[in-house]
């Protein structure tokens, strides 16, 4: 997957391996459709860090999942 290209389909695979690496218990409170590409970059940073750490402490996971629904857009 050539993550360097600001597609849906990148957002879509993204939130979905940040959920999976993360074991979010709550899958519906991050869902693919609540990003688009406008903030591509910042969950492209996001997701880069969270694939390079093998584990996350409980503060590490919050301050992420908090700074996912900062990038989420506008309803």
């Amino acid at each position: 997957m050539n993550l360097s290209e600001k597609t849906i389909e990148n957002v879509e695979y993204m939130i979905e391996q940040i959920k999976e690496k993360l074991k979010v218990l709550n899958l519906g409170a991050i869902k693919p459709s609540h990003f688009d590409e406008e903030m591509y970059e910042e969950l492209k940073e996001i997701y880069d860090m969270v694939m390079k750490k093998p584990s996350f402490s409980p503060n590490e996971m919050q301050a992420l999942v908090e700074e996912l629904g900062n990038l989420r857009k506008n309803k």
